[in-house]
């Protein structure tokens, strides 16, 4: 066995296993670990930690940038399948910005094809309880989910680019097992199409009947039609595109000529002004 362990390649640990191993030497003892509680967008970060996924590093990567250059004009954007993670994300700015200044709006984007119900209804009640009004856009595709995330906005402020298509169903879903927990999950299931039902019903005014018989089948409308059913308000178009604040003029600190001076992209917020 001895030499077998000998003539074997050294086993490769990720940083974090070889973080977790040393700890047992107590030479290393005398000096703790330091945490940090922002996201890294390093190689290494994504090997190690248990959640580095390539759809976690686009999702992270992209709001460093440009997306923190338009949270600064309060615009978020939706624009991946809804998952938690994803929807963490859009909670959380959303959250920052109406603690940031609830009189003023915030315009939330949708392209997403749809995804997790339950992050999708956490995702709806948020924007529902924030004090600032939610202006939603749809582009591209608002299926599914995101369609409800769409008629969340307020009422007068949900809006579609003029190729965007918008598509209702009811929610899907599946399971394997016994068959008392076929039946758990059956009845979970009939729940969420109930809850689905009621909250069309209330973002457009149709009956529940009138409802449950629109999204029998997948639904999909266009601009206009979603306008006419009463998921959205209006078309942009040239003359009625979303105002933005004017971006200011960037100048360059020659001491950092990598960073920007004049903007602030994380300002600060006392801590009991966030909920």
């Amino acid at each position: 066995m001895d030499a077998l362990c000998l003539s074997s390649p050294p086993l490769s640990l990720n940083p974090l296993s070889a973080h977790l191993l040393s700890l047992k030497s107590p030479t290393l003892l005398s000096k703790p670990p330091t945490f940090s509680l922002r996201f890294s967008t390093s190689p290494q970060f994504f090997k190690c930690s248990p959640l580095g996924s390539h759809h976690l590093r686009k999702t992270l990567v992209a709001r460093s940038g440009v997306m923190g250059m338009l949270f600064s004009e309060r615009i978020v954007f939706l624009g991946h399948t809804i998952d938690d993670l994803v929807a963490d994300l859009v909670i959380s700015e959303l959250l920052l910005l109406d603690a940031q200044d609830p009189t003023k709006d915030i315009k939330l984007f949708i392209n997403s094809p749809g995804g997790s119900h339950r992050a999708a209804m956490a995702l709806y009640d948020i924007i529902r309880v924030v004090r600032a009004d939610v202006s939603t856009v749809a582009m591209g595709i608002a299926a599914s989910s995101a369609s409800i995330i769409l008629g969340a906005g307020t009422k007068g402020k949900r809006l579609a680019m003029p190729n965007a298509r918008i598509m209702m169903c009811q929610p899907l879903g599946g399971a394997s097992g016994p068959v008392t927990e076929l039946e758990f999950e059956t009845k979970e299931l009939k729940q969420n199409k109930a809850d689905v039902i009621k909250i069309i019903s209330d973002i457009t005014g149709h009956t529940l009947e009138q409802v449950e018989k629109d999204i029998d089948k997948d639904r999909y409308m266009s601009p206009i039609e979603a306008v006419e059913y009463g998921i959205i308000d209006d078309v942009i178009d040239r003359d009625s595109i979303v105002p933005l604040m004017p971006i200011p003029e960037f100048r360059r600190d020659k001491r950092f000529p990598n960073e920007f001076s004049n903007i602030d992209l994380e300002p600060d917020v006392p801590d009991d002004e966030i909920y």
